[in-house]
């Protein structure tokens, strides 16, 4: 949100009020470089600035409420537009009111994340490469909330103190689309192991399959589990 908004102004500011007529392909030139993307990875840049925009054009044409939301005549939304010219003030209200996690709950919409591409994806262990795992619009909007909530790192609890019945440590990974890192995970359960000093077992999907990862001290191992 905070990253959008000074590109946003940013980009207004120099274009339409700082920059001559030959300094504007310069500036372009050097702005693309804060708003590129890579393959497998978000630009907060890009994401905030557009998203901004289009909050903006939305509510000059009346894009929003009840009766907009409802209609189903696909040429009828795309040429909507009720003139309302109230974009500007929109995004003030949202800056003073929303933060980070409220801004994409309430504002990303499946219009916007078709238009910008936007897509789940995953690391597929069997052929080593990262690939779309998912288009539809909650899984894209669970993604980017789940990177806000926790900074983008796995959320995991403890579950059991004495697993098994035999103060084996038990652990859950609340899977939000985003499979664990395998070598990363290996390597926490082998320290909490020095830490607990029984085996520490961790309950996870892996390649949309429950799994229970354990390491006893000596190996690490991997089993089918039931979903949770």
């Amino acid at each position: 949100m905070n990253e959008g908004w000074a590109t946003y102004w940013h980009s207004k500011i120099m274009t339409e009020k700082v920059l001559r007529e030959g300094e504007v392909v310069d500036y372009a030139d050097h702005h693309s470089a804060t708003l590129g993307s890579r393959p497998g990875a978000i630009n907060p840049y890009k994401l905030g600035v557009e998203l901004w925009r289009d909050i903006e054009d939305r509510w000059n044409k009346g894009r929003f409420g009840r009766e907009y939301d409802e209609c189903d005549d696909l040429a009828r939304r795309k040429d909507w537009d009720l003139r309302l010219g109230q974009g500007r003030e929109k995004i003030f209200e949202i800056r003073r009111v929303y933060n980070d996690i409220t801004f994409i709950d309430r504002f990303l919409t499946k219009e916007f994340c078709a238009r910008q591409k936007l897509f789940v994806y995953r690391h597929n262990s069997q052929t080593n490469q990262y690939e779309i795992a998912d288009r539809e619009f909650e899984a894209i909007k669970r993604s980017l909330l789940f990177r806000l909530t926790n900074m983008g790192h796995p959320i995991i609890t403890v579950v059991d103190g004495n697993y098994r019945n035999r103060a084996e440590l038990l652990l859950r990974h609340h899977h939000e689309g985003v499979d664990l890192d395998r070598e990363e995970a290996f390597d926490t359960l082998r320290n909490l192991f020095r830490l607990w000093q029984r085996p520490v077992n961790l309950h996870t999907v892996v390649d949309e399959q429950p799994k229970l990862v354990s390491f006893d001290g000596e190996k690490v191992g991997e089993e089918d589990a039931e979903s949770p």
